[in-house]
């Protein structure tokens, strides 16, 4: 079916007896030439599988676009979505048919022009606007920590809004999940559980870094009838390189600012059958006063361990209640012995020095003591605990690859079969 006269005039360059000038301007082209003229409604001459009316189409099946005239073929199909993103296809070696071939977004409106032909070039045009259902579930990530300065330990989390067990599913969750630094560094996410994800370089952030972290998972389609959401994104900076390092066994903690050291402090660490944690440990936090009572510790009251002591500027490196404290009751074995439920005890001068010295997210790092190496998840971050092999192994995108984070680089994407791309 045409909507507009089809011209069939033949022109010829072959004719000896036109002047050559009259000769050269047909073969040029005129204002009958079909190739020339504006392009039709073409809105009769093709068929799409869309809803009319207000009806919305379903995002789990394809947009599909074909022409009805056997005398005429698609040349050309651009589709975009809300946000002016494109959406790849393909089309047909006939010109017949054009799909969409990534899985659509739910709650998202598409404009798809199409670019049509006859056989005798004569061009035709129509746009159509795609209205997809709202998605029946939702999925939401919350990055942590909240926006601000940290130390250089500080790994980067993200909260689902429900479990995930599917590996697939998962790991389009993990290619939406953004962490772009500057300066770039290594890096790569890590499922803790079905709902918590970590995010670590492969060593400590660089100092004065900034660390942008959002969330590309807004209307991907990540299971069937279930779609990604929005999530805030988060802004991290850090600031000096701050490592505390304990030696038990020597009893005295180097405090270090990028790599020089700026104080040595005479400590107690946790006596035997209370030793100190092994490991790296990231500070979580810091009081300026915290009572501490031995029955939050599972130690019974009234028995020759129990204690209940009011504690300043307390450094929190642990959720069960290990801290860098103030202990001016054990002053006189700091540096000689370890005589503590646990806890790096120091003088109140050198604790309140610590505290006002440190930040959320710097470095406590214990070596040569009795106690069981800080595990990675479960009592704060321990994170830098695990090597970096077994890291990577805990990441569900099939590229084991280590990541490198921002702009320019960026791990294999599994998504880029659920993702909007631009068509080729």
């Amino acid at each position: 079916m045409s909507h507009r006269p089809r011209t069939r005039t033949v022109l010829s360059c072959g004719l000896l007896l036109v002047p050559l000038a009259v000769s050269t301007a047909a073969c040029g082209g005129s204002a009958s030439e079909p190739l020339s003229a504006n392009p039709y409604d073409a809105g009769d001459q093709i068929t799409a599988n869309t809803p009319d009316g207000k009806q919305k189409a379903d995002p789990d099946k394809p947009i599909e676009v074909s022409v009805k005239d056997d005398d005429a073929r698609i040349t050309d199909v651009t589709a975009t979505d809300s946000t002016g993103r494109f959406v790849r296809g393909e089309l047909s070696a006939d010109g017949r048919h054009w799909r969409t071939t990534v899985p659509l977004a739910a709650g998202t409106r598409y404009t798809v022009r199409v670019s049509t032909e006859e056989d005798d070039g004569t061009p035709g045009r129509k746009t159509l606007v795609v209205h997809t259902t709202d998605a029946d579930g939702q999925l939401t990530a919350t990055f942590g920590p909240e926006s601000g300065e940290y130390g250089v330990g500080q790994p980067v989390t993200a909260e689902l809004s429900r479990p995930l067990t599917d590996p697939k599913a998962r790991a389009i969750v993990e290619s939406a999940l953004k962490v772009d630094s500057m300066p770039r560094v290594e890096g790569a996410w890590h499922w803790v559980d079905d709902k918590k994800l970590h995010f670590r370089p492969k060593v400590y952030w660089p100092a004065h870094a900034t660390i942008s972290v959002h969330s590309n998972l807004a209307g991907l389609k990540i299971a069937k009838g279930l779609y990604g959401g929005p999530s805030k994104p988060v802004r991290l900076t850090t600031g000096d390189r701050l490592e505390a390092i304990t030696d038990a066994a020597a009893h005295q903690m180097t405090v270090l600012r990028n790599g020089t050291s700026i104080n040595t402090i005479p400590v107690t660490t946790g006596k035997p059958g209370f030793s100190t944690r092994n490991g790296v440990k990231v500070i979580l936090g810091k009081e300026s006063f915290v009572r501490m009572r031995s029955s939050t510790v599972g130690i019974a009251a009234g028995s020759s361990d129990s204690y209940d002591l009011p504690v300043y500027w307390a450094t929190r490196v642990t959720w069960s209640g290990e801290y860098v404290h103030a202990a001016p009751w054990s002053v006189g074995s700091q540096g000689a012995a370890n005589v503590s439920h646990g806890c790096t005890g120091m003088s109140t001068g050198n604790a309140q020095w610590f505290f006002n010295t440190v930040r959320v997210g710097d470095i406590v790092k214990v070596i040569n003591s009795g106690g069981d190496t800080m595990t990675p998840f479960d009592n704060g971050f321990g994170d830098w605990n695990m090597p970096w092999k077994e890291w990577r192994a805990g990441s569900a995108l099939k590229n084991k690859a280590s990541s490198t984070t921002g702009a320019a680089e960026r791990q294999q994407d599994p998504s880029s079969d659920a993702r909007l791309r631009p068509k080729i």
